[in-house]
Order: structure tokens, then sequence, then C-alpha cells
């Protein structure tokens, strides 16, 4: 009898802004509506969408530590990194693969597991999804990749199957999303599987499978600073929902959709092109527009179509709600700092328990606690409360009109910290542009 256990399939977006899909408000140039994602609208339509999904990292590799290991990512080392950095042959700064992570425990339980897509979390041969876990590998380590040559920021060619570097001709995000439904296509109906499915998408170089000629014109200027636009973007991100219809389709075709439960959201808040709207900020922020991501949930086996749940829930909670659902217990050694959010999904207008949710971030001296309706934030020194459900833009600073509030939050995060390893005094952090670069508004 084929095993009953869910298939489970997570894809995450790279830069994606809140609202940069037609289902979270995607606006076009001239501020219309703008039909930029039939497929993720229509994969939030039979599931579950989430107005505050929270990412555990305004920035890229923190998060993705979060993810992997289901825990916060300020007890791992190379998440103190904002984000890391390509440091080829470093012993220290990446995921160590005798840390416990989502795809090791699910592959111990039975499962067949690959990442398709972005690592970001260290280089071989010392770090490396087949070290952590991933039987199987097809993508790229670095943290951005030119999307026809394949590049990484340092100029390094970073395409790999497995251990061994690959060259294809073609588009990334459409390679990526044929490798994808390649992987499913190729599953026994025997064993349940783990898809990670992380693309580059909608990260620059702002490229469309039809900028090929300006991929050749800048080379290896993957920061690309005098290029892009807004319809660009919008493209790149149609390109990936079209190819994440791909996968969704392979899906059908195998007759597993029922039970596959398949989450899509973002690293972090969205940059440059993307729109974060209504929230201010965006990556590098702990402003709502650096952590407040589009998140939707498909499972139609257990989910309710057409649900939308308020819900505040982190990214490394989905690592506990996929071992949850896969009856996978936590390694002993290493608790979960995610919940599962799968008795949620019978539900999601049930009162949930309040809990804390925790940042802090060596950029601008950063910090920030979530309890319910209100948000601590402290930046370069100054501190803030905000209602962020009545106020979510932050604007209407109530620090002094409620100064015990303001008090009882930041003991909460005081406490919340202790328990985390401090910030090196070495970790870096390197931001892609400033005001040289871009012009800054100032406020």
């Amino acid at each position: 009898m084929p095993d009953k256990r869910p298939n489970l399939i997570f894809i995450l977006a790279d830069d994606l802004g809140y609202a940069d899909l037609g289902c979270t408000g995607a606006r076009d140039a001239a501020n219309q509506p703008i039909d930029v994602s039939p497929r993720l609208d229509r994969l939030a339509a039979e599931g579950l969408r989430f107005t505050r999904g929270y990412a555990n990292s305004a920035v890229c590799s923190p998060t993705r530590f979060a993810l992997v290991s289901g825990r916060y990512q300020y007890r791992l080392r190379g998440a103190a990194e904002e984000p890391l950095a390509a440091a080829h042959g470093d012993k220290v700064l990446g995921l160590p693969p005798a840390h416990p992570t989502l795809p090791s425990l699910l592959k111990d339980a039975g499962y067949a597991t690959a990442l398709v897509g972005k690592w970001h979390l260290g280089y071989p041969p010392h770090f490396g999804p087949r070290l952590s876990g991933y039987e199987e590998f097809w993508g790229f380590h670095a943290g951005g990749a030119d999307y026809f040559s394949h590049l990484d920021p340092r100029g390094n060619h970073d395409l790999w199957e497995n251990e061994t570097e690959i060259h294809r001709e073609g588009y990334l995000t459409d390679l990526l999303s044929a490798q994808a439904a390649d992987y499913i296509e190729r599953q026994s109906a025997e064993q349940p599987f783990l898809l990670s499915l992380h693309y580059s998408a909608p990260h620059w170089p702002w490229l469309t499978r039809e900028d090929a000629a300006e991929s050749m014109r800048i080379g290896a200027g993957l920061k690309h600073l005098d290029g892009g636009s807004l319809a660009t973007y919008q493209k790149m991100v149609t390109q990936m929902d079209e190819g994440i219809g791909a996968v969704l389709d392979a899906l059908a075709r195998r007759g597993l959709a029922d039970n596959t439960l398949v989450v899509f959201t973002s690293d972090n808040g969205g940059e440059r092109f993307s729109n974060n709207w209504p929230f201010v900020g965006g990556k590098m922020d702990l402003l709502e527009g650096g952590l407040r991501v589009p998140l939707l949930a498909r499972w139609p086996a257990r989910i309710a179509a057409g649900g939308v749940s308020d819900r505040p829930n982190l990214t490394m909670d989905w690592t506990a709600t996929f071992l949850d659902a896969a009856g996978v217990a936590p390694h002993p050694d290493y608790p979960l700092d995610g919940q599962s959010l799968l008795p949620h999904f019978a539900d999601p207008a049930a009162p949930v328990p309040e809990r804390d949710l925790f940042w802090r971030m060596k950029h601008r001296g950063q910090r920030a606690l979530l309890r319910g309706h209100w948000k601590y934030l402290r930046q370069d020194g100054n501190e803030f409360l905000f209602d962020v459900v009545a106020d979510p833009r932050e604007r209407a600073n109530q620090a002094a009109r409620q100064p015990a509030q303001l008090a009882e939050l930041r003991a909460a995060w005081e406490a919340l910290n202790a328990q985390m390893p401090p910030i090196p005094d070495e970790a870096r952090v390197s931001l892609v542009f400033g005001p040289k670069d871009l012009p800054q508004a100032t406020f």
C-alpha cells in the first residue's frame, strides 16, 4: 500500500515583496491591479493565505538557517553574517553537517529529499546540501547568480548537480522549474518526498528570459545597479509563477496534489523594484516591510480552500509543521523554536495562544519583538512601539504614550536575547548599495 504520509514542497522566492503577487495587491506603474501571478493566486484560492507571515530575518541566509534547522538562526554562527558572504573554503561560516535539519530528519524517517535552487548555507567541501540531509541537489551555492551565465557575484560559474559542476544553456528560473517538475515525475508513489524549491527570482540581476543580451552587457556585475525596471521585475515574478505552475501541473499529472502540502513564501521583504505596501522599509530592515512576506499554503486533504489567516508566524514554524505533518519528532538535543501550524489548518479563525516573535540584527543595532498587535523596535539606538494591526505602516510611535507596554516588550526582548549566543564582533554586514548608488528617502 502506498505511504499515506504527505509529500512536502517548500517554495522560496528571493527578495519578493509583500504586495508583489496578485493575491497580495500587485500594482503596475500606473497603480492599476496587475495579473502578475495567476498560478500562485490560484494556489492561494485553493488553500490558505496568511496576512501576517514573517520571515525569520530581513536578509536571506539567516532566514535559510532558520528554515533548515527549525530554530532561531541566532543559535548558529554562520547566520550572524548579514548575509553570508562568498567564503569559499571557510570551515566556520556554514551549516554544520552534524546539525539535524528538516531534510535529514525526514530522510531518516523514510522520505526522499531534494533541493533545487539556492543553497547559501556555506561552501564545499565543508558544507553543502548533501552533507545536511538532501539526497539530491541541483542548483547553486552562492547568494545570487546570473540568470544566463550562471555566474556568482564573484564571477565564478556556480551551477551544480550534487557535487559535479554542470553547464546548461537557459534562463535559470526556467531551469529550476523544469528540474523540480522532473523530480516530481520521478518519484515513486510508495515513498513520500520533500522538495525544497528555492528560486533566485526575483533577486538581482534584473533579467527576464528575454534579456540574454543584458546579461552579456553586465557580465560579472550582478548587482546590476545601472539596470532593471518595474516592468522587468514584475515579468521576473510572472516567469517564476509560470514555473511554479509547471511544478503544480506535475503534481496533478501524478495524482499527488491532494496529499501534498505546498508552501510558498519569501526569505525576506523586497528591495529596489519590489512592492512592500502597505509597509515601510524593506530588505535589511526590521520594519514590517523587511519582515512581512507573502505566505500561501495548499494541502487539499487537510486545508479548506479560500482561507485567510491573520495568525503571526515565522519561517521556522514551517519546519515544525512539516515534521508534524510527516509524524517525525525533532532531535531531542536540538529542540525546535518553531511551532507547528498543523492544528491551525482545521480552523484558521480559531484563537491561538499568544507568543513572542523575536528578531535582532547587527545592521543598525536593530531589535524587534512582536506580541500580538504590539511591536517593539530599536534602530540606531532609538526605541519605538507600534500597534502594527491599527498602524501597519509603523508611523504612530506609541513609546511615550504607552511606557509600561514599551518596558514590558523591551524586557521580553532582553530575556529572549539572553538565551542566544551574542552576535560575534567579527560578524559582517554586507550592503549591496548605499547613498552613492541610490538616493535615499529622508522619511
